[in-house]
């Protein structure tokens, strides 16, 4: 996101796509394999808070891998900040990831996220992740932003961790939480006089916690279907939304 003064964290769907999805044969022409894939939720939810005012969004993107790990990609979705723009959301993004073992693998990756139609809101991360068997831990770093001195500007941090487990009958499960850390936590929600007749901002962080499951089903030809809940733990005054959020989601990858 990039527009949190009331709370509406910014955006990035491709991370929560990919642990959504499940993974169809990608079109391979020598050591490049290529795909592409659609969605529609009933609520794009993203690190917690919802991009869309709880309403529903379609989504899709493009990925070229290279059997050395390389892999690059772009994402796109509509949002709805509450404002007249930004009104689409898009995502470019690289990375190299690979295994150590059967048990043990890594990511490293970058993500540009882009409001084309918005002022002063696009920011770029860098993010490094490793999983071993079920489970995974990473952090992403904010490198670059373009809301200067606010949230989602250079410095800011996200940690987040999460456990995929597969299921019988095609169903699988997963676990979610992360931690945003923002350079520029504190975030003024009013004001008051003291004796001397000063005027002095009332403050709270921006700073929170954020969880989340999914249940998926794979269906197939038909594509992969999720039933899910999210929720955050911000502070009400800077304008998060702290109840669960549940919504459903469809992908289906080519």
């Amino acid at each position: 996101m990039k527009k949190q003064s009331l709370g509406m964290v910014a955006a990035s769907g491709a991370l929560l796509s990919a642990s959504l999805l499940v993974s169809a044969p990608a079109v391979a022409q020598g050591p490049w394999s290529y795909s592409a894939n659609i969605g529609a939720v009933s609520n794009y939810i993203w690190r917690g808070v919802t991009q869309t005012g709880d309403q529903a969004a379609v989504q899709g993107g493009l990925d070229v891998a290279h059997e050395s790990g390389f892999y690059a990609g772009t994402w796109v979705s509509n949002i709805d900040w509450g404002t007249p723009d930004p009104n689409y959301e898009l995502d470019l993004y690289a990375g190299f990831g690979g295994a150590i073992n059967d048990d043990v693998s890594y990511d490293i990756g970058a993500i540009y996220y882009a409001y084309p139609d918005g002022r002063d809101v696009d920011f770029a991360e860098l993010s490094l992740s490793g999983s071993f068997k079920w489970f995974t831990l990473g952090v992403a770093y904010t490198v670059y932003g373009e809301n200067d001195d606010g949230l989602f500007d250079d410095g800011d941090l996200y940690y987040f961790g999460g456990a995929d487990f597969a299921l019988p009958y095609d169903f699988g499960f997963s676990l979610r939480a992360g931690y945003y850390q923002f350079r520029n936590d504190d975030i003024v929600v009013g004001t008051m006089t003291d004796a001397a007749g000063n005027i002095i901002d009332l403050t709270e962080t921006a700073n929170y916690w954020n969880y989340g499951a999914s249940i998926t089903r794979d269906a197939g030809d038909f594509g992969t279907f999720s039933f899910n809940w999210d929720q955050n733990n911000g502070k009400m005054d800077v304008g998060y939304d702290t109840d669960p959020k549940f919504w459903v989601g469809w992908n289906k990858e080519f």
